[in-house]
């Protein structure tokens, strides 16, 4: 039997985050080829027109990696049977007085001040700096909020105010340049990290989220019509949910479904009415 190999790991793991951004990118590309033959249907008649064999390039590839993410991930959790220990004779003693040491250093830690939720929020926001988050703005001369992935760029303890900069406002907006919004913390959600699928909540079918629609920087509200799937580990997770939009629909008025990655997905605020 090998050796246990912790770079062998690791190689493996950034083998599978390398397929995932390419599976995004090309579910990118899929949804904007859906959004396009659905706003000109006609186009798929005229000559030369290759969306069609595209869009089955598109489907092939993306097939081609998601088998190629089970292979890796199969792969890494016989990795991972290798690496963990099974553990000598004398180690449950030594676990269980290491647990005696450790209800010690419990208690003297319960007995410190700890921070207030209101004081933990407000620590998560200062570390968001450089982060893109969901930010709720209003545009000029807009009606109503919305939703958009904004970067942080500051956060002022004392005001409690947060400083985004939306960095791609939209054709339709005057100027078209970047813009900045100072925004209360009740107006910002952070999103999962990309890189750590168990740090974002799990949204069961049926369930009503605020996510991003494919080929914009806009949030809308949308249903959950296929969870996320997990598989083995932390590190297998399938990274994208199956969403029906609100106020998507086709010709027939049906919704169609989109893939949408996990890290772009949260929580519907309360009383939202985008």
């Amino acid at each position: 039997m090998s050796a246990p190999d912790p770079d062998g790991l690791l190689e493996t793991s950034s083998k599978l985050d390398r397929l995932r951004k390419e599976q995004e990118d090309v579910l990118q590309e899929i949804n904007k080829l859906h959004k396009k033959l659905q706003t000109n249907p006609e186009v798929v008649e005229k000559p030369g027109d290759n969306s069609l064999s595209r869009l089955k390039m598109l489907y092939t590839q993306a097939k081609d990696l998601a088998e190629s993410e089970v292979s890796f991930s199969t792969h890494l959790l016989g990795q991972l049977d290798v690496l963990m220990p099974t553990g000598p004779p004398g180690q449950q003693r030594r676990r269980i007085e290491g647990n005696e040491q450790k209800k010690k250093r419990m208690k003297a830690d319960s007995d410190m001040p700890r921070p207030s939720p209101s004081m933990r929020h407000q620590e998560a926001l200062a570390n968001l700096k450089g982060e893109q988050v969901a930010a709720r703005v209003t545009q000029e001369n807009a009606e109503k909020d919305e939703w958009v992935i904004c970067k942080v760029i500051h956060f002022d303890r004392e005001t409690k105010v947060i400083e985004v900069l939306d960095e791609e406002p939209g054709d339709d907006e005057e100027g078209g340049g970047q813009r900045k919004y100072k925004l209360p913390m009740s107006h910002i959600i952070p999103f999962p990290k990309r890189s750590d699928p168990t740090s974002a909540q799990d949204f069961g079918f049926g369930k009503q989220v605020l996510a991003l629609y494919p080929g914009t920087t806009a949030l809308y509200r949308a249903t959950v019509a296929q969870q996320r799937k997990v598989t083995g580990s932390f590190m297998c997770v399938i990274s994208s949910y199956v969403l029906e939009f609100d106020d998507d629909e086709e010709e027939d008025g049906s919704l169609p479904r989109r893939l949408v990655p996990f890290h772009r997905v949260v929580g519907l605020p309360e009383g939202h009415k985008q």
